[in-house]
């Protein structure tokens, strides 16, 4: 017998929050299973939403809440370790704000999480359920069934996994497709897919007084295979300690203890993160801290069968340098979920379509998604490169091109405006375009009514 159309969401961080907005208002039921016994622990760093992000959000109506909690970035600076202040500007900040009507925002990872969720309707709510950690997916003709290591499963037409970049639902997709066995199946990714190059050490602090670091402040420090990345939120700060991993590439998953995160950080203590401030007097004030291997790549196999698909870090993944992740990750949720809604409109809300049907939204989200995830990932690469002087060029460019005004007024206005403006919003969500006075149009805009 065919299952009613539901999609199980494994993963209930920002991207499967997302995911759950979106199917409530597009009429498909759905469950978030979350491993975590908290919506919201106070873990992780910063996150940033650029305008096309903040644009879905909107659509959830969230717009308030985000901008009382969000810190609208003003300026950058540009320091070498030694102290030596060689850019400051406000260009970035002002040429966003000008073209889509706000710059990008910095938000504390807990609180965003928490604002999404507190944003969804009581019936959404209600299908998000904490302490569900992924056991199993089984696949059948009709459908999937999901078991969490409590005993507890859920049936569902498919599964959206958005539990991040050591994704179990990657892994069990991978051994359903292996199962089936050898070709016509495709080529499948590696168990670990991602390389890492660069690890990072990151924590939160108490924003500092307003006489040495104002709201919105962003800097860089910049240095041999080593770099810092500084930003100032409306409450607090956060500082990223970045390096080049000295035993080379790895794709193995590292843990690091208390005592690697207090002696990796020593050695950044005297890098400066303002005028004033350097590591060592944020790192004091310490409120959350973490440390990492940075993943970089992107997968070739997004989804199996028509009944299992991937979406945000489980299917790519890039140096946070250019804050492109989390924004990435809305954008899936919103290709894919325009693609579940216009089958539900052909189908109709109360026949569940076949898998053949899933497999060919699956398939042409993933080819919506490549161009830009392609450019957000070289942009991110680059740009971590160009902080830790991987190499002359490297070096040559973050220290005398990008950090120009007029360099960054050309990217910005001929070349960012263009791809921005791409940007896919929701079309079946009713609102008005939050930025009315932006100079760019945007190639999505919102709807106030939806037609029949």
């Amino acid at each position: 017998m065919m299952l009613a159309f539901k999609v199980i969401v494994i993963g209930g961080g920002p991207v499967g929050l997302t995911a759950a907005h979106a199917l409530h208002h597009a009429g498909i039921d759905f469950v978030v299973l979350e491993a975590r016994d908290s919506v919201v622990l106070d873990q992780g760093a910063s996150l940033v939403l650029a305008p096309h992000s903040l644009r879905v959000l909107h659509q959830f109506g969230l717009s308030k809440r985000l901008s009382e909690i969000g810190g609208e970035m003003t300026h950058l600076t540009s320091f070498t370790r030694d102290g030596y202040q060689f850019a400051e500007s406000t260009t970035l900040p002002r040429i966003f704000r000008k073209n889509h009507g706000t710059a990008p925002v910095y938000f504390h990872r807990a609180q965003l999480i928490e604002t999404i969720y507190d944003g969804l309707p009581p019936a959404a709510k209600s299908r998000y359920l904490l302490g569900k950690k992924l056991g199993s997916i089984e696949t059948h003709d009709h459908g999937v069934r999901v078991t969490c290591t409590d005993g507890s499963s859920y049936e569902g037409l498919m599964v959206l996994g958005a539990d991040g970049v050591h994704s179990k639902t990657r892994t069990l997709m991978r051994a359903l497709a292996l199962a089936e066995g050898p070709p016509p199946q495709p080529q499948w990714d590696d168990a670990d897919p991602f390389t890492a190059q660069y690890r990072c050490f990151w924590c939160s602090f108490p924003r500092p007084s307003a006489a040495d670091v104002e709201v919105g402040h962003g800097s860089d420090t910049q240095s041999k295979d080593m770099s810092v990345m500084f930003l100032a939120g409306q409450e607090r700060g956060w500082v990223f300690l970045y390096e080049r991993i000295p035993t080379g590439p790895t794709r193995k998953r590292m843990h690091y203890s208390k005592a690697d995160m207090e002696a990796y950080a020593a050695r950044f203590a005297d890098f400066p993160v303002s005028k004033m401030l350097k590591v060592k007097d944020v790192y004091a004030t310490r409120l959350t801290e973490g440390m990492a291997n940075l993943e970089e790549g992107i997968l070739a196999q997004w989804s199996w069968g028509g009944q299992i698909v991937l979406a945000g870090d489980a299917c790519h993944k890039f140096t946070p340098n250019a804050g492109r992740g989390l924004n990435n990750g809305i954008q899936d949720v919103v290709a894919l979920c325009n693609g579940l809604h216009a089958l539900l409109q052909s189908s109709g809300p109360d026949v569940a379509p076949p898998k053949t049907a899933l497999a060919k939204v699956f398939e042409e989200y993933q080819k919506i998604r490549a161009a830009p995830l392609k450019a957000d990932a070289d942009q991110s690469l680059s740009q971590s490169r160009m902080h830790a002087w991987a190499s002359p060029f490297y070096q040559f460019m973050a220290r005398y091109v990008m950090c120009r005004d007029w360099v960054m007024r050309f990217l910005l206005n001929f070349l960012g405006a263009r791809e921005m403006r791409k940007a896919l919003a929701l079309d079946y969500i009713p609102a008005d375009e939050p930025y009315p006075d932006a100079l760019v149009s945007w190639e999505h805009p919102l709807k106030n009514e939806i037609k029949a």
